[in-house]
Protein backbone atom coordinates (compact mmCIF):
# COMPACT_ATOMS: atom_id res chain seq x y z
CA UNK A 1 0.00 0.00 0.00
CA UNK A 2 1.14 3.59 -1.21
CA UNK A 3 -0.54 6.70 0.47
CA UNK A 4 1.01 10.19 -0.11
CA UNK A 5 -0.61 13.30 1.78
CA UNK A 6 -0.68 16.65 0.04
CA UNK A 7 -1.82 20.07 0.99
CA UNK A 8 -0.49 23.24 2.32
CA UNK A 9 1.81 23.34 5.14
CA UNK A 10 0.27 23.23 8.26
CA UNK A 11 -2.42 20.96 7.08
CA UNK A 12 -1.17 18.01 9.39
CA UNK A 13 0.54 16.11 6.66
CA UNK A 14 3.63 14.75 8.62
CA UNK A 15 1.09 14.49 12.55
CA UNK A 16 -1.61 12.73 10.29
CA UNK A 17 0.86 10.75 8.32
CA UNK A 18 2.87 9.36 11.09
CA UNK A 19 0.04 8.18 12.92
CA UNK A 20 -1.88 6.28 9.96
CA UNK A 21 1.95 4.34 8.99
CA UNK A 22 1.76 3.17 12.42
CA UNK A 23 -1.89 2.26 12.35
CA UNK A 24 -1.49 0.38 8.86
CA UNK A 25 1.89 -0.73 9.79
CA UNK A 26 3.73 0.97 6.94
CA UNK A 27 7.02 3.23 6.60
CA UNK A 28 6.70 6.59 7.13
CA UNK A 29 8.16 9.01 4.77
CA UNK A 30 8.64 12.62 4.83
CA UNK A 31 9.86 14.37 1.77
CA UNK A 32 11.28 17.55 2.99
CA UNK A 33 13.53 15.20 5.65
CA UNK A 34 14.41 12.62 3.19
CA UNK A 35 15.53 15.73 1.08
CA UNK A 36 17.22 17.11 4.32
CA UNK A 37 19.40 13.91 5.04
CA UNK A 38 20.50 13.54 1.12
CA UNK A 39 21.65 17.23 0.90
CA UNK A 40 22.56 16.97 4.39
CA UNK A 41 21.32 21.00 4.70
CA UNK A 42 17.60 22.05 6.03
CA UNK A 43 15.11 23.22 3.43
CA UNK A 44 16.15 26.66 4.33
CA UNK A 45 19.78 26.17 3.51
CA UNK A 46 19.07 24.76 0.22
CA UNK A 47 16.64 27.61 -0.18
CA UNK A 48 18.72 30.69 0.85
CA UNK A 49 22.20 28.89 -0.94
CA UNK A 50 20.63 27.29 -4.19
CA UNK A 51 17.36 28.69 -4.62
CA UNK A 52 14.29 27.52 -5.23
CA UNK A 53 14.67 26.15 -8.68
CA UNK A 54 17.41 23.96 -7.63
CA UNK A 55 15.35 23.07 -4.97
CA UNK A 56 12.36 22.01 -7.00
CA UNK A 57 14.26 19.92 -9.19
CA UNK A 58 15.85 17.93 -6.64
CA UNK A 59 12.66 17.58 -4.73
CA UNK A 60 11.51 15.78 -8.39
CA UNK A 61 14.43 13.38 -8.39
CA UNK A 62 13.88 12.44 -4.74
CA UNK A 63 10.44 12.19 -4.90
CA UNK A 64 10.25 9.59 -7.72
CA UNK A 65 13.26 7.83 -5.94
CA UNK A 66 10.30 7.78 -2.88
CA UNK A 67 7.45 6.99 -5.16
CA UNK A 68 9.39 3.77 -6.37
CA UNK A 69 9.72 2.16 -2.65
CA UNK A 70 7.11 -0.45 -2.17
CA UNK A 71 4.73 0.69 0.78
CA UNK A 72 4.84 3.75 2.56
CA UNK A 73 2.76 7.02 3.90
CA UNK A 74 4.28 10.03 2.29
CA UNK A 75 3.94 13.94 3.79
CA UNK A 76 5.18 15.56 1.17
CA UNK A 77 6.08 19.49 1.04
CA UNK A 78 3.26 22.12 0.73
CA UNK A 79 4.75 22.79 -2.87
CA UNK A 80 5.36 19.89 -4.18
CA UNK A 81 2.49 18.75 -6.18
CA UNK A 82 2.13 22.21 -7.71
CA UNK A 83 5.93 21.47 -9.93
CA UNK A 84 7.24 19.51 -12.54
CA UNK A 85 4.70 16.50 -13.12
CA UNK A 86 4.71 15.87 -8.84
CA UNK A 87 0.99 15.54 -8.81
CA UNK A 88 0.73 13.29 -11.92
CA UNK A 89 3.89 11.22 -10.27
CA UNK A 90 1.62 11.20 -6.98
CA UNK A 91 -1.05 9.59 -8.42
CA UNK A 92 0.37 7.29 -10.43
CA UNK A 93 2.23 5.86 -7.96
CA UNK A 94 -0.21 5.86 -4.62
CA UNK A 95 -3.33 6.70 -3.27
CA UNK A 96 -3.59 10.49 -2.75
CA UNK A 97 -5.42 12.30 -0.11
CA UNK A 98 -5.35 16.33 0.10
CA UNK A 99 -5.42 17.44 3.63
CA UNK A 100 -6.82 20.92 3.61
CA UNK A 101 -7.75 23.59 6.33
CA UNK A 102 -9.12 27.15 6.08
CA UNK A 103 -6.26 30.06 5.52
CA UNK A 104 -7.26 31.01 9.04
CA UNK A 105 -6.51 27.68 10.92
CA UNK A 106 -3.29 26.94 8.69
CA UNK A 107 -1.90 30.52 9.63
CA UNK A 108 -2.96 29.94 13.27
CA UNK A 109 -0.56 26.62 13.15
CA UNK A 110 2.04 27.96 11.51
CA UNK A 111 1.85 31.14 13.70
CA UNK A 112 4.77 29.47 15.80
CA UNK A 113 7.09 28.03 13.70
CA UNK A 114 7.05 30.46 10.91
CA UNK A 115 10.97 31.65 10.77
CA UNK A 116 11.80 28.03 9.67
CA UNK A 117 9.29 27.50 7.01
CA UNK A 118 11.40 29.59 3.90
CA UNK A 119 8.37 30.38 1.77
CA UNK A 120 6.51 32.43 4.61
CA UNK A 121 9.82 33.37 6.75
CA UNK A 122 9.27 37.08 5.22
CA UNK A 123 5.42 37.67 5.87
CA UNK A 124 3.92 39.91 8.45
CA UNK A 125 2.20 37.76 11.43
CA UNK A 126 -0.44 39.93 10.26
CA UNK A 127 -0.63 39.28 6.66
CA UNK A 128 -0.44 35.38 7.22
CA UNK A 129 -3.48 34.75 6.36
CA UNK A 130 -3.43 36.78 3.56
CA UNK A 131 -0.56 34.64 2.08
CA UNK A 132 -2.05 31.63 3.14
CA UNK A 133 -5.24 32.12 0.89
CA UNK A 134 -3.54 32.96 -2.09
CA UNK A 135 -1.26 30.73 -2.16
CA UNK A 136 -4.14 28.17 -1.48
CA UNK A 137 -5.89 29.56 -4.53
CA UNK A 138 -2.70 28.94 -6.52
CA UNK A 139 -1.91 25.65 -5.64
CA UNK A 140 -5.98 24.68 -4.92
CA UNK A 141 -5.83 23.14 -8.58
CA UNK A 142 -3.14 21.00 -8.41
CA UNK A 143 -3.99 19.87 -4.72
CA UNK A 144 -7.94 18.85 -5.91
CA UNK A 145 -6.16 16.41 -8.60
CA UNK A 146 -5.54 14.17 -5.48
CA UNK A 147 -7.91 11.27 -5.27
CA UNK A 148 -9.84 12.18 -1.62
CA UNK A 149 -9.65 15.22 0.19
CA UNK A 150 -10.31 15.89 4.05
CA UNK A 151 -10.70 18.45 6.11
CA UNK A 152 -8.51 18.90 9.12
CA UNK A 153 -9.88 22.00 10.46
CA UNK A 154 -11.04 21.89 13.92
CA UNK A 155 -10.11 17.78 13.67
CA UNK A 156 -7.88 16.29 15.85
CA UNK A 157 -4.89 14.48 14.38
CA UNK A 158 -6.78 11.19 15.53
CA UNK A 159 -10.23 11.87 14.06
CA UNK A 160 -8.23 12.56 10.21
CA UNK A 161 -6.31 9.75 10.03
CA UNK A 162 -9.46 7.60 10.98
CA UNK A 163 -11.39 9.28 7.98
CA UNK A 164 -8.30 8.57 5.75
CA UNK A 165 -8.14 5.26 7.12
CA UNK A 166 -12.20 4.60 6.23
CA UNK A 167 -11.45 5.85 2.41
CA UNK A 168 -8.55 3.24 2.20
CA UNK A 169 -10.46 0.66 3.26
CA UNK A 170 -12.72 1.79 0.83
CA UNK A 171 -10.75 1.59 -1.95
CA UNK A 172 -8.95 -1.21 -1.02
CA UNK A 173 -12.72 -3.18 -1.15
CA UNK A 174 -12.93 -1.59 -4.74
CA UNK A 175 -9.76 -3.06 -6.26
Amino acid sequence: MKVSLVGYMGSGKTSVGKQLAELMGLGFIDLDEYIEVREGKSIQEIFSEKGEIYFRKLENELLKEVLSEKSFVLSTGGGTPSFYNNMDLINKNSLSFYLHASPTALAERLNQGQVDRPLIAHVAPEDLVEFIAKHLFERNAFYQMAHESIATTNRSIEEVVSAIHEKIKTHQNLS
